[in-house]
């Protein structure tokens, strides 16, 4: 068995991702301003040719399901990327447009129709293009339409049960959805067809007045698939050479253009998979993808690109595989590959590398970087020469304003959950934010006006969802009190930013204390904390009252119970210290409550700890990002141990009594690398765990529960029963226990129709 290769750099990165903060706690960043005016990042730049007033780049944060079914980009899309012109940045990027619909069958729907919009098929589809470039024009603003070869063996495999259709990819690659599914091997005659398409997008996305183009050749897409032989393993035809078809693609986009439209390319230095999994060649799944491309290989590489045409690169790690790389969920540290743009930087500036207009290479840096001072440090530091902000331009689309005018208190943090910007597509809808509710619904809602008739109103509870109908209330002009009754505002956020991995949660809840603080001063809103609020309390002439009074967390009869020490997990995130003198915890439940307090005590308390799950799966619903994110350093992490498929039975002293499946068949709990089915999408090749199980005693000192929450809503109905107000609603947990993306688009929603 030969050795694999593996970066330093990159192992250092991956081995430093599960407890950065440990070592470097400053990385847990916060939006603050001491370097402004920020006069790096507002200083203009060039792509080639073309000038671009900032150094913001907004990152292609996928706008699929927002076209119409022939793929015409909607108004929906529209509004969506003229919010972020109108919110500052220079230059934007679409998501990913596919240039090879009826080559590969993941990227069409049944029947021909498109989730993707498109820029091929009909003439019909460039007027939508036309009008997206207009509208971003007006505000300033350039934009480039991302173009990818396919999806590949990371494209989901529903073409295969519904169409009869297998996957396509480089070589003989398995499915990443299903790894039972395979994909086969594109001819060349149909990779010769993908790059004519890619010509012909270019120069119509050229005529329509797209700024540039921009080619999606990371994270284990079809291009790097052809251009990275960890994918590539073909040993005949011309693109058995796993660079050719990248450099041939760019070659007729350039002949397409002409010599003077910008070009981008997205890479990875490193798929990162052998640093990853130090045992991949034992892996069934992923045993064949070791051979990839070394940084000193992919920088070489994009020289060939650069002398093919390309003038641009954005840079980072990961593939599809070890997702939260190229996804940096919440607990990723902030500016977490600062060092690769700037190895990027380094050797096209040491080799005196230009394009083929004579300029410098412009490298954009990607990931976490939506913190004012520290987009000013990356750039002023020459790690890179743009910074591109993804999630954070979908949590505040007027972040270059608020930074360019010093009102850094007033951006809305992303708080890393991606449950709107990448789990709503996945499961079926188009492109949101948990903290934004007006993204992807720009079309829908218009910024608030003031009413005619303000209204007084009480809202009962300031987690999230309170919170954000009382401020938007408030912004309208109604007359809000806001009652609390602890001493906090923030609701579930405080004990969810206690977890340094969380600490983008720590933001938003600060956030939102200050902007209700704002508001008590500029607008007629009232806020009384420790005021826990009866009924009668609410039959004090409201014509609206709010009810969003939170869950309260389940606790089941299990037998023996008060047999053990034990607490809820969020009283051990609040409070850590009643674990004093514990070293083995249980943790009843492995949602993410139960995955995250456990990844704090390991990490943060150095205990020993047992999570206890009776689902398959752990942390089910979960963003995959996040979810592998923390299962891949749990598994790494010798104090955790994750039990699935084990059904508490009853506690005794010292210990908890359990049945545990017994299935050959049973998922391995640490899996990261492969991803969970949306429930409503049936895997066909999966196999039954069955009910046979055995009994196992788990040694605990102590044990957690985090079996979730069942809504408070004792209060709203007893508010209907009374008729205390003539509008009443519900909001929140209190309403249906879910996430803080539920919660604050629910609580927009309403405010805008009250």
């Amino acid at each position: 068995m030969s050795e694999l290769k593996k970066d330093p750099l990159v192992q250092k990165l991956v081995d430093s991702y599960g407890d950065w903060f440990i070592d470097n706690p400053e990385d847990a960043r916060k939006m603050t301003g001491e370097l402004y005016p920020f006069e790096t990042l507002f200083s203009p730049i060039s792509i080639n040719r073309t000038k671009i007033k900032n150094r913001i780049v907004m990152a292609p944060m996928g706008n699929l399901q927002m076209c119409e079914e022939n793929g015409r980009p909607n108004d929906k899309m529209i509004q969506y990327f003229t919010e972020r012109a109108k919110g500052g940045c220079g230059l934007l990027t679409t998501g990913l447009i596919p240039i090879s619909h009826g080559i590969d069958p993941t990227v069409t729907d049944m029947g021909g129709l498109s989730y993707f919009p498109r820029i091929d098929r009909s003439r019909t589809n460039l007027v939508g293009w036309r009008d997206l470039a207009s509208s971003v024009h007006a505000y300033g603003s350039k934009i480039f339409i991302q173009l990818t070869p396919g999806l590949g063996r990371v494209g989901p495999p529903l073409c295969l049960p519904k169409e009869y259709k297998f996957p396509v990819s480089s070589s003989f690659n398995k499915n990443f959805y299903i790894p039972g599914v395979p994909s086969l091997r594109l001819s060349d005659r149909k990779l010769n067809k993908i790059i004519r398409n890619g010509a012909q997008a270019a120069l119509d996305a050229k005529c329509q007045g797209i700024d540039g183009v921009y080619l999606h050749g990371h994270e284990g897409y079809l291009l790097e698939q052809m251009t990275n032989p960890a994918f590539n393993r073909r040993k005949l035809g011309k693109y058995a050479d796993p660079y050719r078809f990248g450099v041939d693609l760019v070659k007729e986009i350039r002949r397409s253009v002409g010599p003077f439209y910008p070009i981008m390319y997205r890479i990875d230095l490193s798929l990162a998979l052998n640093e990853t999994y130090e045992d991949i060649e034992n892996m069934d799944t992923l045993k064949k993808y070791t051979n990839g491309r070394t940084i000193k290989d992919t920088l070489k590489f994009m020289e060939a690109l650069v002398k093919a045409g390309v003038d641009c690169f954005d840079v980072d790690l990961g593939c599809y595989d070890n997702w939260w790389l190229p996804h940096p969920p919440a607990g990723m540290p902030a500016g977490c590959f600062k060092s690769i743009s700037k190895a990027a930087v380094d050797y096209f500036r040491e080799g005196k590398i230009k394009t083929n207009t004579g300029s410098d290479v412009v490298i954009v840096a990607v990931g976490k970087l939506g913190y004012p001072d520290l987009a000013e440090e990356v750039l002023r530091d020459k790690m890179a020469d743009m910074v591109m902000l993804g999630r954070q331009l979908l949590a505040d689309p007027y972040w270059p304003e608020k930074c360019f005018n010093n009102k850094i208190d007033d951006i809305r943090p992303c708080i890393g959950c991606q449950e709107g910007c990448v789990n709503e597509f996945v499961e079926g809808g188009h492109i949101q934010c948990a903290v934004n509710a007006r993204c992807g619904f720009e079309d829908k809602y218009v910024k608030p006006v003031k009413v005619e008739k303000p209204k007084k109103i009480a809202v009962v509870g300031a987690g999230p969802a309170g919170c954000v109908y009382a401020l938007e209330s408030a912004k309208k002009g109604h007359d809000v009190t806001l009652f609390e009754a602890s001493g906090e505002i923030g609701g579930k956020l405080i004990p969810g930013g206690t977890p340094m991995i969380k600490f983008d949660i720590k933001n938003y809840s600060d956030y939102l204390k200050v902007q209700v603080a704002k508001a008590e001063k500029e607008l007629n809103l009232k806020t009384l904390l420790n005021k826990k609020v009866d009924i009668e309390n609410l039959k004090d002439g409201y014509d609206v009252v709010v009810i969003a009074t939170g869950g309260s967390d389940i606790v089941p009869p299990f037998p023996g119970l008060e047999d053990i020490p034990h607490a809820l997990a969020t009283d051990a995130l609040m409070d850590s210290s009643i674990l004093d003198g514990k070293a083995k915890i249980a943790i009843i439940g492995g949602g993410v409550v139960g995955a995250e307090t456990a990844y704090k005590l390991a990490f943060e308390e150095n205990k020993c700890v047992d999570v206890i799950e009776m689902e398959d799966d752990f942390m089910i619903g979960v963003c995959t990002a996040n979810r592998a994110h923390l299962l891949n350093y749990m598994r790494l992490n010798d104090r955790v141990t994750l039990h699935n498929g084990c059904k508490v039975l009853r506690f005794e002293e010292g210990k908890v009594i359990t049945d545990q499946k017994t299935s050959k068949h049973l998922p391995d709990p640490y899996n990261s690398w492969t991803p969970l089915l949306p429930v409503n999408e049936h895997n066909p090749l999966a196999k039954s765990t069955g009910t046979d199980a055995v009994k196992k005693e788990i040694a605990a000192d102590f044990v957690l529960l985090a079996l979730g929450y069942r809504s408070e809503d004792t209060l709203y109905f007893n508010a209907l029963k009374e008729r205390v107000a003539p509008e009443i609603y519900n909001l929140g947990d209190s309403f249906r226990p879910a996430k803080v993306l539920d919660a604050v688009r629910g609580a927009y929603a309403l405010a805008m129709e009250v």
